[in-house]
C-alpha cells in the first residue's frame, strides 16, 4: 500500500456500549493494523469509554490484542482524571495525555479520524 504521508487513522472511541466497541471499534481498528489497510493506526479512548475500559477486562482483553497487533492506544487524561481511571489504564499501558492540542494538530495534519 503506497503512503502519501497522510496513510494515518484514528479511532476516536468514545461509547460505552460494548457491542460497539467489540462489533465496530476493536474488529475495525484491529483489522486495519493487521491487514495493512492503515500504516499507522490509533485508538483515542475519550469519554465514558475510559471509566468502561478501566472496569471491564473483556475489554482488557480486546485492548492487549489491539496493541499486540501495533495499534497506538491512547487515552484523553481530563476524561481519564474525571472518571479516577488514569492509573487503571495506565497499567495496560495505555499512554493517557491531556490530548486536546495533539488530536487539534493531528486533524489539522489532515490525518483521517473515525469517531463511534
Amino acid at each position: 500500500m503506497e503512503d502519501n504521508g497522510n496513510n494515518r487513522l484514528l479511532v476516536l472511541w468514545t461509547t460505552k456500549d460494548k457491542e460497539v466497541a467489540k462489533n465496530m471499534v476493536f474488529m475495525y481498528t484491529t483489522n486495519a493494523k493487521l491487514k495493512g489497510w492503515w500504516d499507522n493506526v490509533w485508538l483515542l479512548v475519550w469519554g465514558p469509554s475510559a471509566q468502561l475500559l478501566a472496569e471491564d477486562e473483556e475489554m482488557q482483553g480486546y485492548i492487549k490484542k489491539m496493541k499486540d497487533a501495533g495499534v497506538n492506544v491512547l487515552a484523553c487524561k481530563a476524561c481519564a482524571e474525571n472518571y479516577g481511571v488514569v492509573e487503571a489504564l495506565e497499567k495496560q499501558g495505555i499512554e493517557v495525555f491531556y490530548v486536546g492540542k495533539w488530536f487539534t494538530e493531528y486533524l489539522q495534519s489532515g490525518g483521517t479520524t473515525v469517531t463511534v
